[in-house]
């Protein structure tokens, strides 16, 4: 079975409709006028959690994504209809970054949560827009604005209360299988599982509104080297990232490792991973107590984890003694961590300054001026959806965008930048030569 924890995708949003540049024709109106409607706006690409799904396997063969577009603008004013939106699932814990910048986009972790990824372009506008005193009859309408285009690393960070860790066997999809209803694979061999299990734990009565669960997650057994990716660990460190609380289990029947070694080369690799993960609240577990040889190295495990400042625990899921008493305690040490980090986050909204963080956003007009081997790039939000909305094989509208840039300081700058007669003038996917198409 392959888990699919990661994808990458290719999501464009819809571009708005073309404006109309129609012209009133009725029989005894010889002189109608502009009548054309303007573009509808493309529809944007959302993604949205759904807890019914716990894998990204669908975007790995599925890898592009397209939102619809606008319909153009007609006659009588008529309005293009609006694109459609394009609203994608993922499974909570999703993480969402910009493959091209490496930046955050979205952390998918509320059931239901909404994210827009890409808007949609806007419509262009129709000719009436642009009639004025001294031009009756505009030819000129604007092209519809492209939809934005990205792509996106997926990743897959499972959600969970608290994370089962230890070296392969050590008797975590036993545990996991016994205080849950999950059924993950068991067999006596190295890296039984080769995806994270996760199992809902329910400590009280239902019945009687005195229950509290949390989800327990089982993580692929880590060994020496698992932060810098040896066997799975690289794979599957991320999941327990997100974990409040590690019940650290220790194999019990193994006699040829020291099980405090043991337990400090599993955290020796967590710390390697994140240091952030080696500072997460453990419970020290001895399994398989069932064996005489867990029971001999008991009193060594919990003398050790005393020194440590931990507790420890031993169980035996064959016979289920003391399974029910960690998790009790494991519910117990949830609450716990539960209320100091509400309590935290109280104490930080009250430190923090009644108007919030102060945002300076960059202008819409701030562009910036780029040299290529050709000519040279203008980039900039305004600028860029100038360009694309304007018809080049407009007359109207390429004057109308001259104005605009020059009112803007582009084509001053582009000036002083050095630009020469037959240069190669980009605005984002539109290109100008200068001396010919630029003024």
């Amino acid at each position: 079975m392959q888990f699919f924890d990661r994808a990458k995708i290719y999501i464009k949003a819809g571009s708005g409709g073309n404006g109309s540049a129609h012209f009133r024709r009725e029989k005894f109106v010889p002189m109608g006028g502009p009548d054309g409607g303007d573009g509808g706006r493309g529809g944007s690409v959302y993604f949205e959690t759904d807890s019914g799904m716990n894998t990204l396997v669908d975007y790995h063969y599925r890898p592009h994504h397209s939102a619809t577009s606008g319909g153009q603008g007609g006659g009588r004013q008529k309005h293009g209809a609006k694109g459609q939106d394009l609203f994608l699932k993922v499974p909570p814990g999703t993480v969402v970054r910009n493959e091209e910048t490496g930046e955050l986009v979205a952390d998918m972790t509320e059931p239901g949560q909404q994210v827009m990824v890409a808007r949609g372009g806007r419509g262009g506008l129709g000719n009436t827009h642009f009639k004025t005193s001294t031009n009756q009859a505009p030819h000129e309408a604007q092209l519809g604005e492209p939809g934005e285009e990205v792509t996106l690393l997926l990743e897959l960070k499972l959600i969970a209360d608290v994370g089962l860790v230890g070296y392969p066997n050590a008797g975590k999809s036993t545990l996991l299988s016994v205080v849950t209803a999950a059924t993950p694979r068991i067999a006596d061999y190295p890296f039984t599982t080769l995806v994270p299990n996760l199992g809902v734990v329910v400590i009280g009565d239902p019945t009687r509104s005195d229950d509290f669960s949390f989800v327990l997650a089982d993580i692929p057994g880590l060994i020496e080297g698992a932060a810098q990716g040896v066997g799975l660990g690289h794979e599957f460190l991320r999941h327990v990232e997100r974990t409040r609380l590690l019940l650290h289990l220790i194999d019990g029947g193994n006699t040829e490792r020291d099980p405090w070694e043991e337990f400090e080369a599993i955290n020796h690799e967590l710390e390697e991973y994140s240091a952030d993960l080696a500072e997460r609240p453990q419970i020290v577990v001895l399994t398989k107590m069932d064996l005489p040889e867990a029971r001999e190295r008991w009193e060594i495990v919990q003398r050790r984890a005393e020194e440590a400042g931990l507790v420890a625990m031993a169980i035996s899921s064959a016979t289920h003694e003391g399974t029910q008493e960690l998790m009790n305690f494991t519910a117990q040490r949830l609450r716990e961590l539960q209320l100091e980090e509400a309590e935290r986050k109280i104490a930080e909204a009250a430190l923090a300054p009644a108007t919030g963080p102060v945002l300076r956003p960059e202008p819409e007009d701030a562009f910036t001026i780029i040299s290529e081997p050709d000519g040279y790039r203008v980039r900039g939000k305004r600028v860029e959806r100038m360009a694309a909305m304007t018809n080049p094989d407009s007359t109207e509208g390429m004057e109308r965008l001259e104005k605009q840039l020059r009112k803007l300081g582009v084509l001053d700058a582009l000036e002083q930048s050095g630009v020469e007669p037959g240069d190669v003038i980009h605005f984002g996917k539109m290109e100008m030569i200068w001396g010919e198409e630029m003024w």
